[in-house]
């Protein structure tokens, strides 16, 4: 699937980011991965704690989620919702939104979701689609 150019001004000049199982961006699209919900949750987990730029400020292994803030930088709110599917078949889907003075941040929030999909897709065998 194409993207159109009104697409790409818009994620541009928007200060918000989801991941969806049928996203018009293919870097963007839900990821499913060969691991128990326990694992996706302890790798999305040991990113943000690897990670300087961010804080945990929730975790709730019940529910499949993980918040997270920036500590430094732009002002970054992270949800990360973790669902199985069926058994070692689970989703990881997120939410960011990037706090600015215009509501604009430049792609910013989608870069973030790709470096933390790159980091879980390293660490976790990727069910493709």
């Amino acid at each position: 699937m194409y993207m159109s150019i009104g697409y790409k001004v818009k994620r541009l000049f928007n200060n918000h980011a989801e991941t969806s199982d049928n996203h018009i961006d293919q870097t963007l699209k839900t990821r499913y991965y060969k691991a128990s919900k326990n694992a996706v949750l302890k790798e999305v987990e040991a990113y943000f704690n690897a990670n300087p730029d961010f804080s945990i400020h929730a975790i709730s292994e019940q529910h499949g989620e993980i918040g997270a803030k920036s500590i430094r930088g732009k002002k970054v709110l992270i949800i990360a919702t973790v669902i199985m599917v069926r058994p070692y078949h689970t989703a990881l889907d997120f939410s960011v939104t990037t706090e600015t003075p215009i509501q604009i941040d430049f792609g910013y929030s989608n870069k973030i979701i790709k470096r933390i999909y790159q980091h879980v897709n390293e660490k976790l065998p990727n069910i493709e689609g």
